[in-house]
């Protein structure tokens, strides 16, 4: 079942971002669950899953963007796409995505974006398939100084 996320779903979440970032740091000071309450109280931020009976085996993160130009049509950015490693290449990404994209429609989003730090051809190949383009925009990606 689609859905959003709900505040019990925190740590099966927590799973599949160190399945996505297994080098993130563990946090055990609570700044994680703050951001995921922050997040799910956040009109235009959305944190949708796929249940399975009870477990999570996939998510992504739907942000909704106001925005003055194309009439004032928000835009999209999808982030954090996981599906659980022992279920992936059974259709649960495709279905995840469809229904992500489908919930940035129904805001009347007039574009959808997404990026990937993946180098992986099956990955491209996945984006691709669920309706992503590569020659539409380029994009750019900065990060603070260390």
């Amino acid at each position: 079942m689609f859905r959003a996320a709900r505040p019990d779903d925190f740590a099966q979440i927590i799973h599949l971002y160190r399945q996505l970032n297994p080098d993130d740091p563990v946090l055990d000071d609570g700044t994680d669950r703050t951001a995921f309450t922050q997040i799910l109280g956040t009109p235009g931020l959305r944190l949708f899953v796929l249940d399975l009976d009870g477990v999570v085996v996939a998510t992504t993160y739907l942000n909704v963007i106001p925005n003055l130009s194309r009439s004032a049509s928000p835009y999209a950015v999808i982030e954090n796409v996981v599906v659980e490693q022992s279920r992936r290449g059974t259709g649960l990404g495709r279905q995840i995505m469809a229904a992500t994209l489908q919930a940035a429609w129904d805001a009347g989003c007039y574009k959808a974006m997404l990026m990937t730090g993946s180098r992986n051809p099956a990955t491209h190949a996945f984006y691709r398939a669920c309706g992503f383009s590569t020659d539409v925009k380029t994009a750019y990606l900065a990060r603070p100084p260390r």
